[in-house]
């Protein structure tokens, strides 16, 4: 990352297709773990115009019917009529459903530290979490920002702006000086209004509710911030009508808006003992209590898992220049304090019973959209700064 540059992050309305898809993933990660929170499953969607496609292969004690989840879910984002309407496009799907003994061991032998032991990744993965000043959520500015506009239009499309599609996508530029964000560079929004064209009236609208949602933070539009809307193609008709959906393309508006690194694996459809998402939770809990301790204005976190193994076979510290402490005396105090090992993970962020206590709204469908780090919005363990202290020797 260079000290003076402008850096653009995107996010999208939960109407986006893809984004779609991975709420349709995560809810039925939630509507299995809820009904037995020893499941194993992976689900995926695809969409397009009329047509949703679910995979699903799972191993579980629970009974729950997945197309009607999948047609809830695309109501509720906005296609309840139109040129996609949840409620009568097909639903193709191929599920497998495997042995109960296929699912992961009672929760009660995570209390053996043994136990813990034996349970190891499943795959090989490489995991990243990210930490910076930028935000009080510790986040970078630009996909926090970027979110902030993407929620601003779904709040004024569910309040009866006409004809708004549920699908838009938000791109926010920050101009960045000796490492800091300084100033909000332009804003950019692709929408769709659909059965309808974009007018004058629209456009004012539009640029108004994007410049009122950059308002509310600290670092607002000024004089000189530009707004663009549709300066693109024209996009007249949104959602799955106008492009296919696919579960986990959405990574960089899932993590950290492509400033930092990041797995190449979805977070999304994936129950817990998957570690390439319970992993992610637990490097991102780990560099922001770092940033939160004072140790670096920036830190990433990398942890390398190998198939069958338990303990990561790498941690390492990054802190681009910014700590003030060694990166690797970091790390080794990162060690001494968390057990990164899948089934600790899981243990410590409560990943398989959140769904059983946190209400209809879900645990991980939340998460789907506006990203699944930095969300002041949900209380997420892995967001808690609960070992600042330690960490500060």
């Amino acid at each position: 990352m260079s000290p003076d540059m402008i850096f653009t992050s995107e996010s999208v309305t939960p109407g986006h297709p893809d984004k779609l898809c991975d709420q349709i993933s995560d809810a039925a990660i939630d509507a299995l773990l809820r009904e037995d929170d020893r499941a194993r499953a992976t689900v995926e969607c695809a969409l397009a115009t009329g047509v949703v496609f679910l995979a699903a292969r799972y191993a579980a004690d629970a009974l729950v019917d997945l197309p009607a989840l999948a047609r809830a879910v695309m109501q509720e984002a906005g296609y309840a009529a139109g040129s996609f309407d949840a409620r009568n496009c097909s639903i193709l799907t191929s599920f497998v459903e495997l042995p109960l003994e296929a699912r992961e061991p009672p929760l009660a032998e995570l209390d053996d530290d043994a136990a813990v032991g034996r349970r190891v990744a499943h795959e090989q993965a490489n995991v990243f979490g990210y930490a910076c000043r930028d935000t009080p959520e510790f986040m970078p500015a630009p996909i926090s920002l970027a979110h902030r506009v993407a929620r601003a239009l779904d709040a004024a499309r569910r309040a009866g702006f006409p004809s708004l599609s549920p699908d838009a996508k938000t791109q926010v530029s920050v101009e960045y000086r000796a490492g800091r964000p300084a100033r909000i560079y332009g804003v950019s929004l692709t929408v769709a209004f659909d059965g309808a064209a974009m007018d004058d009236a629209k456009f004012d609208r539009l640029r108004a509710i994007a410049l009122d949602a950059l308002s509310a933070g600290d670092m607002r539009p000024d004089a000189h911030t530009s707004v663009h809307v549709n300066a693109g193609e024209p996009f007249e008709i949104g959602g799955p009508a106008r492009h296919a959906g696919l579960t986990g393309r959405k990574n960089g508006i899932d993590a950290y808006g492509e400033i930092a690194r990041q797995s190449g694996s979805a977070l999304s459809g994936k129950d817990p003992s998957r570690i390439e998402r319970a992993g992610a939770y637990a490097a991102r809990h780990a560099a922001k209590n770092i940033v939160a301790a004072g140790l670096a204005e920036r830190c990433e976190v990398h942890l390398a898992y190998a198939a069958g193994q338990a303990e990561p076979i790498s941690l390492s510290v990054e802190t681009f220049g910014t700590g003030y402490l060694a990166d690797h005396k970091i790390a080794r105090r990162l060690a001494a304090l968390l057990d990164f090992r899948p089934a600790s993970i899981v243990r410590r962020f409560g990943l398989r019973t959140a769904p059983q206590t946190c209400g209809p709204a879900g645990f991980y469908l939340p998460l789907a959209t506006y990203g699944h780090f930095g969300r002041a919005d949900l209380v997420l363990p892995w967001e808690a700064l609960d070992v600042v202290d330690a960490l500060k020797g």
